[in-house]
């Protein structure tokens, strides 16, 4: 657990930083802070708001997802495949079934067990040779089927909101300036050159912010799309050398 909140702090920082460094980068360059609280009252407030609500809903996605990945789906999938390898050499199946029902909270856990259960049953009732080999094959392909989707489940909403976060902020963006120029029409000479510039850097803060957004999204996105990867290559993997290590034992 100690690892999950680790991880889970590490999302939290991400976000932070990325907003810290945005904004001491603009109070290096201009001497001030970003004044957030008037782009968010600005025209382009909208969008901010909406933008932030999307940040909110990635951090939530992220958490759950990394639960899922990172403590659920924790596994020694080796150590796993190593005790079930001795007991199919003996075809002592009604034990590794066994092993297998222990785990069955994991997605190669259940997948295994699924798959020596309609194995373990049709050779009980006498199938044999090839009939008990497609047997075998299909239990342990519908089951992952059926489970592996789930790994997998969710990741695509991480590009999604990304790319809805950065084109809110252009479109803020577009908006803020239209409402900035048109303002124009009506002030003072003198207050021109002040409003412009207030506008277009209010405007602007939405892109910012979409990309403050976006772009730790797709990086919380690219590591549980790894950690996703690699439990299905190990499904995969075992479920090969496990269905070749019965089929050396299936006689014709």
């Amino acid at each position: 657990m100690s690892s999950f909140l680790r991880k889970i702090c590490f999302i939290g920082v991400l976000f932070v930083l990325t907003v810290s460094l945005a904004a001491q980068d603009a109070a290096v360059r201009g001497g001030e802070g970003i004044d957030f609280g008037k782009m968010f009252s600005g025209t382009p407030g909208m969008f901010m708001y909406l933008i932030v609500l999307l940040g909110v809903v990635s951090l939530v996605l992220a958490i759950v997802k990394l639960f899922r990945l990172g403590i659920k789906e924790k596994f020694d999938a080796q150590g796993f495949y190593l005790k079930l390898k001795g007991y199919i050499k003996n075809e002592q199946y009604d034990e590794a079934i066994k092993v297998c029902k222990n785990f069955k909270n994991k997605t190669m856990g259940f997948i295994f067990w699924n798959g020596l259960v309609s194995f373990n049953d049709a050779r009980k009732i006498g199938r044999k040779g090839m009939d008990l080999r497609q047997i075998l094959q299909n239990s342990f392909d519908e089951a992952s089927m059926q489970k592996i989707p789930e790994v997998t489940a969710g990741l695509h909403w991480f590009d999604l909101i990304a790319q809805v976060a950065t084109l809110l902020g252009l479109l803020g963006t577009i908006f803020g300036l239209i409402f900035a120029f048109n303002a124009l029409a009506n002030a003072p000479e003198a207050d021109r050159t002040r409003l412009l510039t207030e506008g277009i850097g209010t405007a602007m803060g939405t892109t910012g912010l979409g990309l403050i957004v976006a772009i730790p999204t797709l990086l919380i996105k690219g590591y549980l799309q790894g950690r996703a990867e690699r439990i299905t290559d190990q499904i995969d993997e075992f479920s090969v050398k496990t269905i070749n290590q019965i089929n050396y034992t299936i006689k014709d």
